[in-house]
C-alpha cells in the first residue's frame, strides 16, 4: 500500500462520515483530490445543480407547468447560458465559475447539454424510449460527468493547467450511464412519490405497464411481475454499461495519478454497491432496502482504497 493510500484510510477514518454520506457520490469521490482541484469540482457542480433544481424542483410539486411558468423557466435558463457563453456574468457566482473554467481549461459544451436536457424537461413528460432517454443522459448525465473526468485528466503545468489527452465525452460515457441507471432504480420509490419518472415509454408498454402503475407501485411497495420483468430488462441494459464502464476505467487509469485513478474507482465501486443490492426477481424497490448504510458505504471506501 502506497503512502498515499495510508493517507487516504486516515482521512476516512478520521472524518464525521454521516455527514459525508449526505453528499453526492462524486463529492464522495473528489474529496481525496488537491484542494484545487476539489474547489473547481465544488463550483461547477454547484453550477450545475442550480441549472437542474430549477426545473426537477418545480417538477416534482406534481402540478401541471403552465404556458406562462413554463415560458419564464426557459428565459432563466437561456439568460444564464447566454452569459454564460458570452463571458459577462451577471453575478459573482456565474464570475467564479467562469474564472475556474478558464483556468482549468474546461470546455463550454457540458453545460450547453445540460440546459438543452432541462429545455427537453419543460417540454416533455418523461420518455418515449430508451433510445430518447440516453439522448437526453448526454445533457443530465454524461455532461457532468465529463467535467468531472476533465478535472480527473488535466495536467498542472507551473500554475496553468494542460487539457487532458483523452476525449473526456468518451471516457465519461459508460460510467455516467451506468451510475445514471442504477440511480434511477435506486431511487424508484423517491422519485415516483416526487411525480419524477425516467423509464422509458416503450420498455413500459412491452411489459403492459403505465406511469400511474409504477405511482401505485412505489407506494404500495407491491411488485407485480410485470414490474419485475421491466426491472429485470434495466437490469441487464445497467450490467451492459457497467461493463462498458470497467473496460474503459481499465484503459484510462494506469494514465492516471493515484488520487484521480482512485476517484474514479470510488465512483465505480459504490455505484457497484448499490447495483449489487438490486435483486430484480425477488428483492424489494423501496429507498430503505437499496440504500447502503453509512457503515457499508465507509467499509467500501477502504476497500477500495486498499486496492489503488
Amino acid at each position: 500500500m502506497s503512502q498515499d493510500s495510508k493517507k487516504y484510510l486516515d482521512f476516512v477514518a478520521e472524518s464525521d462520515f454521516n455527514a459525508i454520506l449526505t453528499n453526492p457520490i462524486l463529492d464522495i469521490a473528489a474529496r481525496f483530490w488537491d484542494d484545487d482541484r476539489y474547489e473547481a469540482f465544488k463550483i461547477t457542480y454547484r453550477s450545475m445543480r442550480i441549472i437542474d433544481d430549477l426545473v426537477d424542483n418545480r417538477k416534482a410539486t406534481g402540478q401541471k407547468i403552465t404556458k406562462q411558468e413554463k415560458a419564464v423557466l426557459k428565459s432563466m435558463i437561456n439568460d444564464w447560458l447566454h452569459a454564460f457563453n458570452d463571458q459577462t456574468p451577471y453575478d459573482d457566482f456565474q464570475k467564479q465559475l467562469l474564472d475556474t473554467i478558464n483556468r482549468f481549461q474546461i470546455p463550454k459544451w457540458p453545460w450547453q447539454r445540460l440546459a438543452k436536457a432541462m429545455m427537453y424537461d419543460l417540454d416533455h413528460s418523461g420518455f418515449d424510449s430508451l433510445l430518447v432517454f440516453l439522448r437526453y443522459s448526454e445533457g443530465a448525465a454524461i455532461a457532468p460527468a465529463s467535467i468531472f473526468m476533465h478535472i480527473c485528466g488535466i495536467n498542472k503545468n507551473g500554475e496553468k493547467y494542460d487539457k487532458p489527452s483523452f476525449d473526456i465525452r468518451q471516457a465519461a460515457r459508460p460510467l455516467a450511464i451506468f451510475s445514471y441507471l442504477v440511480h434511477i432504480v435506486r431511487d424508484f420509490e423517491k422519485d415516483q412519490k416526487s411525480h419524477l419518472n425516467y423509464f422509458a415509454r416503450d420498455l413500459l408498454l412491452s411489459f403492459n405497464l403505465r406511469e400511474s402503475d409504477l405511482t401505485e407501485i412505489a407506494n404500495n411497495s407491491q411488485y407485480p411481475d410485470s414490474f419485475r420483468k421491466l426491472m429485470i430488462t434495466y437490469h441487464i441494459i445497467t450490467d451492459y454499461y457497467r461493463d462498458k464502464s470497467r473496460t474503459v476505467l481499465d484503459q484510462l487509469l494506469p494514465t492516471l495519478d493515484e488520487k484521480y485513478r482512485l476517484s474514479l474507482e470510488l465512483i465505480y465501486h459504490l455505484y457497484l454497491q448499490i447495483f449489487e443490492r438490486i435483486d430484480p426477481q425477488k428483492g424489494s424497490f423501496t429507498t430503505l432496502a437499496l440504500n447502503p448504510s453509512p457503515e457499508e458505504i465507509k467499509i467500501q471506501i477502504q476497500k477500495t482504497i486498499e486496492i489503488i
